[in-house]
């Protein structure tokens, strides 16, 4: 008899761009409460390239822990499925854009993607990549943290238990987005996708 097929939790940001940091920040925070075994936590930090190996590595779920603006009050967690990339986006090597990390692991691969769900976590402050460094979560982001280990303590169990699960809703003040009506959000641009 086999466990089940492993989630990978991949922490994405920049640490030095104010509140992209929120999926190093979660990731690091998941220390201090372990998610079960088969889940494999890892920061990817800005590292696209790994981070499409990785989806390539036989995870039957990827949860993306990242900072997305969507139009919320800051602070505001969203859990939505990403739709798989079509044709127009560009694989970029070097960077995370996450739509064009997918875009670069189904270039790279031979296989299907796993099942990409987001947790995105509306900026306060979201400096641009040409801007000075600028450490540091904004106030209703570092409260966020928290809020999003517990989602991942709810999601993780259930996706371990069936990969296709319906996704758990985050419950208030948080929202989930519809599976079948989400984009995935990318750095400094946020989807249209609402409940």
């Amino acid at each position: 008899m086999t466990g089940p097929e492993p989630v990978l939790v991949a922490g994405v940001g920049n640490i030095f761009l104010g509140d992209d940091a929120f999926g190093p920040e979660v990731v690091r925070a998941l220390e201090q409460r372990p998610l079960p075994s088969g889940a494999h936590v890892r920061d990817f930090g800005i590292r696209g390239m790994d981070l499409a190996y990785a989806l390539l590595g036989g995870c039957a779920t990827a949860v993306l822990v990242d900072a997305a603006p969507r139009g919320q009050r800051p602070g505001t967690l969203s859990l939505v499925e990403a739709e798989p990339p079509d044709a127009t986006v560009v694989p970029e090597a070097h960077g995370m854009d996450p739509e064009k990390v997918l875009a670069l692991a189904t270039h790279l691969g031979d296989e299907p993607l796993p099942r990409v769900l987001v947790l995105a976590c509306e900026p306060a402050v979201l400096p641009s990549p040409d801007e000075d460094i600028a450490p540091g979560l904004s106030a209703p982001v570092r409260e966020a943290v928290a809020r999003a280990v517990d989602a991942l303590h709810t999601l993780i169990p259930v996706l371990l238990a069936d990969p296709a699960a319906p996704t758990p809703p985050l419950g208030r003040p948080m929202e989930s987005g519809t599976p079948h009506a989400a984009a995935l959000p990318g750095l400094g641009t946020g989807g249209p996708e609402d409940r």
